[in-house]
């Protein structure tokens, strides 16, 4: 089938939803290819289409198989993502990949608290370890229990009359316990992501082509 002038519209209606959805979600050149990849497909199915039948009804059909532009860009964002995540361990994908999985499945949901728990964890040993230097009297271990308690509180404390315990030792538990929560944790989520790629449909299964 041979799209007119209306067909030809129709989908760059459709694609020009679709690009400004994917640039949303996606590095600007990942989407260019994410829209010529679909647009091809597209216009695959179409030349497919038997050229005596209603063109507008086939074109519609053709979409809606292809699901709405929104949809489409949803799935194969998140998609794109993943296989980003697991192939190169960059924050930001594994980040997104993350938050996907703990939408999508209870697993991918308790994975997910686990692993931003250990990012959090982490995040706050380095910034403790990184402040004491700054703040020394106000960052260290406190004691919770009375003046006479061993310390056991790590963290930060600013109207207080007391000093913290630990002095500089504070800076290399801080950054030492900080960056090996980091570490483990993101090999952990890149692990976690690989096996939970390997078990998922792709929700657009050209993103993965």
């Amino acid at each position: 089938m041979k799209l007119s002038e209306a067909g030809i519209a129709r989908v760059r209606g459709y694609l020009f939803v679709l690009s400004r959805s994917l640039q949303s979600r996606l590095p600007r050149h990942v989407a260019r290819d994410a829209e010529r990849e679909i647009e091809a497909h597209i216009h695959a199915r179409v030349a497919e289409t038997d050229a005596a039948g209603d063109e507008r009804l086939a074109l519609e059909r053709i979409l809606a198989e292809l699901g709405p532009p929104l949809r489409v860009a949803q799935a194969y964002s998140a998609d794109k993502n993943l296989d980003v995540a697991v192939s190169t361990g960059r924050l930001i994908p594994i980040l997104r990949s993350i938050v996907n999985a703990a939408f999508a499945t209870m697993f991918g949901f308790i994975a997910a608290l686990f692993l931003f728990t250990g990012y959090v964890a982490g995040a706050a040993f380095l910034v403790i370890g990184l402040a004491k230097p700054i703040f020394p009297n106000n960052v260290g271990f406190w004691r919770v229990n009375g003046p006479l308690s061993i310390p056991s509180s790590l963290g930060f404390k600013w109207d207080t009359t007391e000093l913290p315990a630990g002095g500089n030792w504070v800076i290399l538990i801080g950054v030492v316990a900080g960056l090996a929560l980091l570490l483990l944790t993101h090999l952990g989520a890149r692990a976690f992501l690989s096996w939970y790629r390997e078990r998922r449909m792709p929700e657009f299964p050209l993103a993965t082509s």
